[in-house]
């Protein structure tokens, strides 16, 4: 779901400092969810992360009771062959992946150095495995 062009977005990007260990990884996640808890509305969907790559395009995250959904947009492409050796998953056919929520340490780890800056996202279509969970 695109946001009209006049529309004042909800959430603005937050600039991203590199984690370094899997601690890190964990406080962030802690912040994340809780920073998520108060801010997204109990009857909102497609709710979620999406990381702005410093060398381009977007990748949008949702994290569920047992999964890890990642939508890789076009432009961040590029950044396959890193989730594939961060999480041991093959790439998919299309630009839905569907990761273990084990992997999301690893992920979080692999992807760190790259990011620019993250935002919260509501009403992201993540594909049928898009759930409201995080």
């Amino acid at each position: 779901m695109s946001t009209p062009p006049d529309a004042t977005p909800r959430f603005k990007p937050r600039p991203w400092t590199p984690l370094e260990t899997p601690q890190d990884v964990e406080l962030w996640i802690d912040e994340h969810n809780r920073a998520m808890q108060e801010l997204i509305r109990p009857q909102e969907t497609g709710v979620g992360i999406c990381f702005t790559l410093g060398e381009g395009g977007n990748v949008y995250m949702q994290t569920t009771a047992d999964a890890v959904v990642l939508d890789v947009e076009p432009e961040a492409a590029w950044i396959a062959p890193l989730i594939s050796a961060a999480t041991g998953a093959e790439s998919p056919r299309g630009q839905i992946w569907v990761l273990t929520d084990d992997k999301l340490v690893q992920l979080i780890l692999g992807l760190s150095i790259l990011v620019e800056s993250t935002t919260l996202v509501t009403g992201h279509h993540f594909g049928s495995q898009g759930r409201r969970s995080w």
